[in-house]
This record gives structure tokens, C-alpha cells and sequence, in this order.
């Protein structure tokens, strides 16, 4: 899937691009709410974290990332941890001792050069095997969204067969019209109908930070019940995978996006929100498609919704949550569905049908819930063939093909 259009300036020699901000850029910057939205009002909603506290930290990673990746780098929820927070009501200090376990963990892993070294195990299949339950998942999510929309958004809503139908018909007009900025028009009509839909005055200025009371207890809930559950998921995907499907569609102007520099970044983001009582964060190789998939092409689509979520956290965070609840679901629904189908599509530059067995094997194991064993099942079988066929000399070994981002 390589990028479509002239690619964008960048500094002689170096390959990296100066950040744009045009409307394709702004588009792509946007095609990522569908992840964010529903988890971030969730949080708030359910489990009583401060909006300001919930959007800060993923305001300020997506400039970060903006300004240092120079591509479209997304910023995430931390979605198995997320999920599982919500669907517990677990309060917001297991949720800050949670956040900054994986700060330390990630950021240990990242600067010691670990995660590297362990990516260069992954094989490339493997790799679109994660992508694809990532895919897959925000299939499903979109589904979700549409014919059982969460508690948190109020409605009110069409039912499962009109909102379906009307989530295809936006992914389908979103992809065809890509080129005329149509994320960006799907956000701002659906900013119209939740400013419009929602009653009652703004309150102004930022919700209040409350510092986590933390004990041995709340740290080992949270590390059993949260950390562990999602250190796979971050791992494959918004280390690993995220640095493979960077290089695939920037090539070397993505040279910095390393499964190391991703870890590290995603450790520093969590050990804020864990200090501030906010929601954990990571990478996602299914945000960086939707970003793309949209317009985005440099760092300017990541700045650009880093600073407006800085702008909503700090300017109107105290009355943000009742308002975001009336954001329509069917529009992040047909953004995720979107990101979902062209995801599941980076497995077309797998070659022959062992590479593309295997990768449908871990992704649907994976999907399934079982993406540990799916990473670690699929590498064990990658590499017990490769040495199998290597010592009987056959020409049909598996090529040794590492991440790209590896």
C-alpha cells in the first residue's frame, strides 16, 4: 500500500519531512478519534478520572511524536487496559498505579535496547498476524459502536439496522472521497450535532488533577488485573508492528520510528498519566493507517491534534465530558471501520501462502483474546520451519524477514 501523491518536502539528506498542515494533513489528523472518543469518555464517565487529566498526556505524546518522528505516529488509549478498567468500575488510583507500571516497564525495555533486540525475533509474517487481529478488533469495535452504542453516549441513537447502514455508507464515502479532506467533514459534522445536541451551559478552564494514593495493594491489583492482560498487546503492537507498518509506508523518512524510541516515548507518556491520575497511553499500528489512510503524511497531523487536545484539556476540560458524550457514534464507528478494513489489507505484501497461513493464524488467535500466545506460538513455528528447512537444504526455507522497523 504505498503512499498516493507527490511525497512531501523534507531536509536534504537527512529523510525526514517538514510537519504540513493542509487539509489532507488535518483530515488524517482527525481519522483517529473512533479509538480515543469512546475510551476517553468512558474514563470519565465510569470510573471518575479528571477529563483534564485524561486528555494531557495524549495531547502532549502526540506533539512529542509529531515533532520528533516527523510521520504520523499515533497516540492511543491503552485498549485492553482500558477496556478491562471500565468494564470493573475500577477507581482512578488502580488506574494511575496501572499507568505507571507500564511507564516504568516500557521505558526500562526502551532505553535499555530490549525491545529492539527482541523485535529482530518477529518475522514479518507474525507481524501482519498482529496487525490483522488489530484490524479485526476495530471491526468489531465498530460494530459495537453501532448496533450497542456504550452507556456513556446518551444518544440519542437509530437503531442496529439503520445505524449499520449508515456507518457503510460514511466509511464507504469517507474512502472514496479521501482526497477532499472527507475525515475531516465527518468531524466536524459529527462536533455540529454533539454541539448541538447537547443542552445546558460550558463550564470553562480545566478539571482538577487529584495525585494517586498509592499502596503496595493498589499497585499489585493493578499489575495483575491491567498490566499484565495488555504488556503483549503493547508490545506486538504498538511497538513492534507500529515501527513495521511506519517503514512500509514512509520508508526511510521514517527511519526514527523504532520499536525502542516507540517504547520509550509510551513510557514516558504513562508515567505522567500515572502521576496525574490520567489515562494510559501507547502507539498503535492500526492509528498510524487510519492517520495515512486519510491525508496525513507528516509530523504537522500529529501536532495539530496533540495542540487541540491540549486546548480542550486545559480550556474547557471541567465541562468536557457531558459534552463529548453527544459526539454521534455512528461517525467514529465509520472511522474505525475504515482504519479496520485498510489494516487488515497490509497482509497483501506477504508472498506465498505459508507466510499468509500463518499470519491469519496468529491474527485470529489473536483477536481472539490470546495474543500472547498467538506472538509467541507464531514465532516458535516460524523459526522451528526456517530450521527444519534450513538444515535439510530445501529451497523452500522461509526467508528470514525481519520487521522493517525492527
Amino acid at each position: 500500500m504505498p503512499p498516493s501523491g507527490p511525497p512531501p518536502a523534507s531536509a536534504p539528506g537527512d529523510g525526514l519531512t517538514r510537519p504540513r498542515w493542509d487539509a489532507r494533513e488535518l483530515a488524517g489528523a482527525v481519522a483517529d478519534l473512533g479509538v480515543l472518543v469512546p475510551i476517553a469518555v468512558a474514563l470519565v464517565l465510569v470510573n471518575g478520572l479528571s477529563a483534564t487529566a485524561v486528555l494531557l498526556p495524549a495531547g502532549l505524546l502526540y506533539v512529542v511524536a509529531g515533532l520528533f518522528y516527523r510521520v504520523p505516529v499515533p497516540v492511543q488509549p491503552l485498549k485492553a487496559f482500558g477496556a478491562i478498567a471500565v468494564a470493573q468500575g475500577l477507581g482512578s488510583d488502580v488506574i494511575a498505579a496501572g499507568a505507571l507500571v507500564m511507564g516504568v516497564l516500557f521505558l526500562g525495555l526502551g532505553s535499555t535496547g530490549w525491545i529492539d533486540r527482541a523485535a529482530r525475533l518477529v518475522p514479518r509474517p507474525v507481524v501482519r498476524g498482529v496487525q490483522l487481529s488489530v484490524g479485526l478488533l476495530f471491526l468489531k469495535l465498530a460494530w459495537g459502536l453501532a448496533t450497542d452504542p456504550p452507556a456513556s453516549f446518551p444518544g440519542p441513537h437509530p437503531g442496529p439496522v439503520a445505524a449499520v447502514a449508515c456507518v457503510v455508507a460514511l466509511a464507504g464515502a469517507a474512502v472514496v472521497l479521501r482526497r477532499w479532506a472527507s475525515a475531516l467533514v465527518l468531524v466536524v459534522a459529527g462536533v455540529v450535532v454533539m454541539l448541538a445536541t447537547h443542552s445546558g451551559p460550558v463550564a470553562w478552564g480545566p478539571s482538577e488533577l487529584v495525585r494517586p494514593e498509592l499502596s503496595l495493594a493498589t499497585l499489585l491489583t493493578a499489575t495483575v488485573v491491567l498490566v499484565l492482560p495488555q504488556l503483549p498487546l503493547t508490545f506486538a503492537n504498538s511497538c513492534v508492528a507500529t515501527a513495521d507498518v511506519a517503514r512500509t509506508y514512509y520508508g526511510r523518512r521514517a527511519g526514527r520510528v523504532t520499536p525502542g524510541r516507540l517504547a520509550s516515548t509510551l513510557g514516558v507518556a504513562n508515567l505522567l498519566a500515572g502521576a496525574v491520575g490520567g489515562m494510559p497511553v501507547c502507539h498503535g499500528a492500526g492509528g498510524m493507517t487510519a492517520h495515512r489512510s486519510f491525508g496525513a503524511r507528516t509530523g504537522g497531523a500529529p501536532i495539530a491534534l496533540g495542540v487541540v487536545l491540549l486546548v480542550l484539556a486545559l480550556g474547557v476540560g471541567a465541562g468536557l465530558a457531558g459534552v463529548l458524550a453527544h459526539f454521534p457514534v455512528v461517525v467514529l464507528a465509520a472511522l474505525l471501520a475504515v482504519a479496520g478494513a485498510l489494516h487488515v489489507a497490509l497482509l497483501r505484501d506477504l508472498k506465498g501462502s505459508w507466510e499468509v497461513l500463518l499470519a491469519v493464524a496468529v491474527g485470529l488467535v489473536g483477536f481472539r483474546g490470546h495474543l500472547a500466545l498467538a506472538l509467541v506460538a507464531g514465532c516458535l513455528v516460524w523459526w522451528a520451519v526456517w530450521w527444519a528447512l534450513s538444515r535439510a537444504g530445501g529451497p523452500s526455507t522461509p526467508r528470514r524477514r525481519r520487521p522493517s522497523g525492527a
